[in-house]
């Protein structure tokens, strides 16, 4: 007893001290803070809220330089404009992965310069390492965001967080625009594929396990960076599918479906949010005070600073025509909540805001406000003690670890959607002919974002990594045949195709769609290029088994090919190891695992996602999509039962636990995400038929059996009520996990 005594003080010890040891650090850091803003004159302070892009520092053509910056332009920025931050690479738009020994010289001369300021304060530079350190060569690029929820696998996220942020303070840099925290509701959208999905808790799961990773316990760790929620909030879901157009989302909908992932993030500590270019509600992002200041700090208790996206202050004015002038788009946007401006291109925030602020129309306590919000970051980032790259190169970046973890991510993200008669896995004797745009490129599995802005330039893809062609090529002994072009948009020859399917076995078609984003990928429908849709036509007609392999960053309608495919394999986008990853699945030596993140549409105007409301399912209504939210077929069987429930009643702000079992009943091992949904049965709003509420992944070998317990929450049992709070009802709920279903009841007080 007296051990079992001395552990718990112990322990209270232990925490007290490290609850001491935080309000300490941060009382230092508020120290630091309210000290600079008394030593700062109004132009410093401007300048910190003011974010430019590389090329305002660059000399021409920088991009090809050995040494991209202008001196005296640099000098300029941090001197006569003192400024905040920077992003990018040399140069935009033609932006391009750099070395990463260029990025750490390039970043030197940053901080040198910045510690040669009057004050000192460091630039703290911004990047777009969405899946990976994005921007330098070589890096470790990881699955993108939709292809990371379909592995369902947190610990995933979280390891792909960490290799990331690592791979960023390698390069010399420090703040990662990442991740996405909207969730895709809208496959239409071009940014689709940069969300974890259709679900709220999924995104909500896999996005805080990333901001983990990447993180860690203290962000100004040296193998650590902040990172950045985007795009807060609505952004994801416009009314026509295209990009920075706008949504039509109330607010009910809005505090159910899409702050809750953004809650999560701040709540995983996230430092730092990016704003919605579009607008909700006929209110731009940038200038939603509502939004921004009572619920983002009011509600969810955001400390951190906000930074606006590519040149949106300045279309409140050019574009959305809210603001009559330059000037007063500023003012619009800094009093709404905006503390940070990506301007990008020169310094007109810099001078409007500065003399708002010296006619007192923007006042000084909002400046300081937003100043201090950035010096914050930047202190609790580690960027004042540090005066070079944080850690090296070597054992950082593009290590052997951080390519297996790699290429686990891409095979548990893809997803083997259908596999008639057991046609798959294929014998390695198989005679293969592969065919399809998408069959013998890197992009279309690696997407925007990838070592350029829209991730097409083909020629800059690392020579060592395989396209699905490759792959194959370099895992059979059988004949592997490839008809197709060496572009995406190169025509392929059918009758060629035809023919050389009558002479294999099977036939391995690749479709899918070219790398994009944002407005660049609008598209105005989901159905395939009719030269697919031709060639697979084609292909059926030769008589010959076929497998459809597609790749994209959205669900393109593949309903007609689907049904005459014998397998259908949903790629995604899985990234560099993403050709490896499909070919080791086509041929068994690896069992798939993903389940989709998505509702797949059977028609491009039938987008109902899983947790729908019961009219949409009621009499002529019907949820039919070509393949249901978590659906995901593996090469061994799966079964659920015995689903129990700590107790049939509960009170108001009770929780219930929840165990069930699962067991391998096939041949093979194999990994299941075990998903838990929730139904409330009755309620003062309408309910969703069901909604994702907690899983698991367990890997079991052949009859290997695993309990696994969840626990339901009182948030997990709540919803946005008539007056727009958060609330528990009294009522029935049922928990549902594979094809069992129990029920509980919330009792009244």
């Amino acid at each position: 007893m007296k051990t079992r005594t001395l552990l718990f003080i112990l322990f209270l010890t232990a925490g007290w001290e490290s609850a001491v040891g935080a309000q300490q650090a941060n009382d230092v850091t508020e120290n630091h803070v309210r000290d600079l803003l008394a030593q700062m004159t109004l132009e410093e302070k401007v300048g910190q809220m003011t974010q430019i892009d590389f090329s305002v520092i660059s000399v021409e053509n920088g991009q090809d330089a050995d040494n991209p910056i202008d001196q005296a332009k640099l000098d300029d920025a941090l001197f006569n404009h003192h400024v905040g931050s920077i992003l990018n690479t040399p140069t935009t738009p033609n932006n391009k992965a750099q070395p990463i020994e260029k990025w750490r010289k390039m970043t030197q001369l940053i901080r040198d310069t910045a510690a040669k300021t009057r004050l000192k304060i460091p630039v703290i530079y911004g990047i777009d390492a969405i899946h990976g350190a994005t921007y330098t060569q070589g890096a470790t690029l990881f699955p993108q965001a939709i292809s990371m929820a379909a592995t369902f696998n947190t610990e995933l996220s979280e390891k792909a967080g960490e290799i990331t942020a690592r791979a960023v303070k390698a390069s010399g840099l420090d703040w990662d625009f990442s991740p996405v925290m909207d969730i895709g509701r809208q496959p239409l959208w071009p940014r689709f594929w940069e969300t974890y999905g259709e679900d709220v808790h999924l995104a909500g799961a896999m996005g805080s396990a990333y901001i983990r990773g990447h993180q860690g316990d203290d962000f100004a760790a040296a193998d650590k960076a902040p990172t950045c929620l985007k795009h807060y909030v609505g952004y994801s879901y416009p009314l026509n599918g295209k990009d920075r157009t706008p949504a039509w989302i109330g607010e009910r909908a809005l505090r159910e479906y899409f702050l809750p992932p953004f809650q999560a993030g701040v709540l995983a500590g996230a430092p730092t949010v990016m704003i919605n270019s579009a607008e909700v509600d006929g209110m731009p992002g940038h200038a939603n005070y509502h939004y921004l200041t009572e619920i983002l700090r009011g509600e969810m208790g955001f400390s951190g600073f906000t930074v606006s996206d590519w040149e949106d202050i300045i279309r409140l004015y050019t574009r959305d025509k809210l603001a009559a002038s330059p000037r007063e788009a500023v003012k619009i946007a800094v009093m709404a909540g905006v503390d940070m401006s990506m301007v990008p291109f020169d310094y007109s925030f810099y001078d409007l805001l500065l003399d708002l602020a010296k006619t007192g129309e923007v006042p000084l306590s909002r400046i300081d406000e937003a100043v201090g919000r950035i010096l914050r970051v930047k202190l609790q980032s580690g960027l004042f003690e540090r005066r070079e790259p944080s850690i090296p190169v070597a054992g950082n970046f593009a290590t052997a670890d951080a390519q297996a973890v790699n290429r686990q991510a891409a095979e548990e993200a893809i997803v083997l959607a259908k596999n008639a008669n057991g046609i798959l896995p294929l014998s390695k004797q198989t005679r293969i002919l592969v065919t399809g745009p998408t069959a013998n490129l890197l992009s279309v599995m690696n997407g925007g974002w990838t070592i350029t802005w829209q991730g097409d330039a083909e020629q800059w893809y690392p020579q060592d990594k395989l396209t699905l062609l490759k792959a194959l090529q370099q895992k059979t002994t059988g004949k592997v045949t490839y008809v197709g072009g060496q572009r995406y948009d190169e025509e392929i020859n059918i009758e060629q195709a035809v023919a050389q399917a009558r002479e294999h076995d099977v036939v391995i078609l690749a479709l899918g769609e070219n790398t994009y984003t944002e407005t660049v990928g609008n598209i105005d429908s989901l159905t395939l290029p009719p030269v697919q849709l031709q060639l697979a036509r084609a292909v059926f007609a030769a008589g010959k088994p076929v497998i459809l392999v597609t790749f994209g960053g959205r669900p393109r309608i593949i309903t007609e090919i689907a049904e005459q495919a014998q397998a259908v394999l949903l790629g995604f986008l899985p990234g560099m190891e993403g050709g490896a990853a499909m070919a080791d699945i086509l041929f068994g030596d690896v069992n798939p695992s993903g389940k989709l993140p998505l509702s797949y549409p059977r028609a491009a105007n039938d987008v109902t996602p899983y947790d729908h409301k019961p009219m949409e399912a009621f009499e002529a209504n019907q949820y039919r999509p070509l393949y249901p939210f978590g659906h995901g077929l593996s090469y061994t069987q799966f079964e659920t039962g015995g689903l129990t429930l700590n107790k049939n009643s509960i009170a108001l702000g009770d929780s219930v636990e929840v165990s069930v079992k699962v067991k391998n009943t096939g041949k093979r091992a194999g990994k299941e995400a075990v998903l838990v949904y929730l139904h409330d049965l009755v309620g003062s709003v309408t309910r969703p038929v069901k909604q994702l509420k907690a899983f698991k992944k367990v890997e079991l070998q052949p009859g290997e059996r695993q309990t696994l317990s969840f626990t339901l929450r009182p948030e997990d049992m709540s919803f946005i009520g008539v007056d727009k709070r958060r609330i528990v009802e009294p009522g029935e709920f049922e928990v549902m996990v594979g094809a069992e279903t129990v029920r509980f009841n919330v009792l009244a007080n």
